[in-house]
């Protein structure tokens, strides 16, 4: 009995064990039944979109940058298509050795790693960075074909940006480079990121920075289906960037190369304008500097040379170097002196040769030191006499000339369309306490003194101020008080629908000179270039009537009593040449400041460059125009001779 018992109870036992396997199984299938439901049926839309969007890539297309053209249509900055060697780094498990397995394959040198490193590390991880730009067609063979074996590198076709005339128009049109991690902050801040989706560069100084958002464009996009490889299959959406638009300059390219050429190997600067619109003809910073060399990141060596280069090519002379005016800036103080009544033209005084301040034995002494005997208004801007305007600074004041210089932009910004522009200098009495506040400087130093208005008559003191500030100055006096604000962009082209917008020349205020003052400064200017005047020469064989007036800026102050050796000073101690001028006179096309930055008289350097810049612009004809010879009657010549005495002191300059 006991054994069928126990065989009973073993059967029963397996029956149950197998119940409790079938339930499992059961279980098994129920739940996997169930989660198959939930997935493919509750949760189809979801999943069948992250399917999709694992099959679908997204690739920015870069717009193609405006292009940069003169006033006749010639290209300033153009693009041209190249192939890059491009890494991006996250797809990349061992990056030195890829590095070192592509330079098996391409001529990768250190220049080239070092600015890939460099991009690297200001680039976020997910973008592609250039290893090696302008591939050979012999490089892009070796390397496509070797491509399978390097995940995480491409060969992409770029377009790269071009400056044909290189240093000529450096200090104008300016260049672009990569873009950095303060620039990608600040174009997130500004929800212009997706704009640049896929773009490596953005303007970095001149027009290309002024006008970035111009130029650039918006990004477009491409919607690729991809394989498990991530391979294109086929394209499912295509949106085309909107390329940037055509800048078109008032500038005049074959007259900036002409001005170019003919300053040579000498340091300054050239600023043409056209009086009645503002527009920038010709735009001069010498020396200059190739800005080809900075699309793609200077190297170090080049950089080195740039900046320890003692004539600082890199710096925009034009717009932001400041200098005394000189003797340029006497026609404004008779316009000072006449507009508020305080001359009459025919007023008249002596003059010795010097002027002292009343109860003082300090002189100022003129360019001419044995004087000019009687001196009226009109003589004293077309012989250029330091006497007469120490005397009539002193006699006006700071508070009297000051809102009457203003008026022709000294002291402010023109407001052109170049970023960087400097202030300059216009002093008064509120300047000097603001300069000079601080423990630096004692009480004493902060207080406008009355012998510091004497100089400043002359151009020299604490006035400061651009060549584009001159240029301007004298562009509202040729334009009868009426003020345009500079402009380099004349019009601004959308090349997809051929719409034109014109920077369209307003005024943007009007000083209302009395017209009988304006005629009598403008006369007295052309007298500057006739028999008796400091340009003299300058003015000879003209075609056309101009006026115009020489300028001397001291540079170091001499000692009193001392003469003025130009022989025995280093070269960037001596004086800088000045030459305004416009014409022709009865309707100005043309008005032009030039500086040679030590080029001594104004007549000498400055006045003939300006001659022929004139000449060619309104003529055609590319002139030599001498320098003014020994017997012309200006004080240029005394100095010229060094067996006569020459001008002494700071406040005692020249021109």
């Amino acid at each position: 009995m006991a054994p069928f018992t126990s065989q009973q109870q073993a059967e029963n036992q397996f029956q149950l064990r197998l119940l409790l396997a079938f339930a499992a199984m059961l279980l098994g299938f129920v739940t996997l039944a169930a989660r198959f439901a939930w997935l493919q049926v509750y949760q189809h839309e979801h999943f069948a979109t992250l399917a999709q969007n694992n099959s679908i890539t997204l690739s920015p297309i870069i717009p193609n940058r405006g292009l940069i053209v003169d006033r006749n249509g010639v290209v300033l900055a153009q693009n041209y298509s190249a192939y890059t060697l491009e890494l991006t780094p996250y797809k990349i498990e061992n990056l030195e050795q890829t590095l070192s397995q592509l330079a098996e394959l391409v001529d990768i040198n250190a220049r080239d790693i070092k600015r890939f490193r460099k991009q690297a590390e200001e680039s976020r991880n997910f973008e592609s960075i250039p290893l090696k730009i302008k591939l050979t067609d012999d490089e892009v063979a070796k390397v496509s074909a070797n491509i399978w074996r390097f995940p995480g590198v491409e060969v992409k076709a770029r377009l790269f940006r071009d400056y044909p005339f290189k240093e000529i128009t450096a200090h104008v049109v300016g260049y672009i480079g990569r873009i950095n991690q303060k620039e990608m902050e600040r174009l997130e801040e500004n929800d212009e990121l997706a704009d640049y989706r896929g773009s490596t560069h953005m303007g970095k100084t001149g027009l290309e920075y002024t006008y970035e958002k111009v130029l650039h464009g918006t990004a477009g996009f491409e919607e690729m289906e991809t394989d498990a490889g991530g391979r294109p299959v086929r394209t499912l959406r295509r949106v085309s960037p909107v390329n940037g638009h055509t800048l078109k300059l008032a500038l005049d390219i074959e007259l900036q190369k002409f001005a170019w050429e003919r300053f040579g190997e000498r340091r300054g600067a050239l600023v043409a304008l056209d009086p009645a619109t503002g527009g920038v003809l010709a735009f001069i910073s010498k020396p200059g500097y190739d800005p080809n060399l900075f699309i793609d990141g200077i190297d170090s060596q080049s950089w080195k040379d740039l900046n320890d280069d003692w004539k600082k090519p890199l710096v925009n002379r034009a717009l932001r170097g400041l200098y005394p005016p000189g003797s340029t800036f006497k026609p404004f103080m008779a316009m000072a002196a006449l507009e508020t009544k305080f001359r009459d033209p025919n007023y008249t005084i002596p003059d010795p040769g010097y002027f002292s301040l009343p109860g003082s034995t300090h002189r100022f002494r003129d360019s001419k030191p044995s004087g000019w005997g009687s001196m009226s208004m009109f003589r004293s801007i077309q012989v250029s006499s330091d006497t007469y305007y120490y005397k009539l600074a002193w006699d006006m004041g700071i508070d009297r000339l000051e809102p009457q210089l203003a008026k022709f932009g000294f002291g402010s910004p023109t407001g052109i369309d170049l970023d960087g522009e400097a202030r300059g200098v216009l002093p008064s009495k509120e300047w000097k306490r603001k300069r000079f506040a601080g423990k630096r400087y004692p009480e004493a130093a902060r207080v406008w003194t009355p012998a510091d208005v004497v100089p400043i008559g002359i151009g020299q003191g604490y006035n400061t101020y651009t060549p584009l500030q001159v240029a301007h100055a004298v562009a509202i006096l040729a334009n009868n008080g009426v003020v345009y604000r500079p402009h380099v962009v004349k019009e601004i082209e959308n090349l997809k629908t051929g719409e034109i917008t014109k920077v369209e020349p307003n005024p943007v205020r009007d000083n209302h000179p009395d017209p009988a003052n304006i005629a009598f400064v403008k006369s007295a200017m052309e007298a500057v270039l006739k028999p008796g005047g400091t340009a003299a020469r300058i003015g000879a064989g003209l075609s056309y009537r101009m006026a115009g007036k020489t300028g001397t800026a001291q540079v170091v102050q001499i000692k009193q009593g001392a003469k003025y050796n130009a022989a025995a000073l280093a070269e960037q101690h001596r004086d800088h040449s000045w030459f305004v001028a416009f014409a022709p006179v009865e309707a100005p096309r043309i008005a032009i400041a030039v500086i040679v930055e030590n080029g001594g008289w104004g007549a000498s350097a400055a006045a003939p460059l300006a001659r022929e810049v004139a000449d060619f612009y309104l003529t055609g004809r590319k002139g030599e125009v001498s320098a003014p010879n020994s017997d012309a009657p200006s004080a240029q010549h005394v100095r010229a001779d060094k067996n006569k005495p020459a001008a002494a002191p700071a406040e005692e300059v020249v021109e």
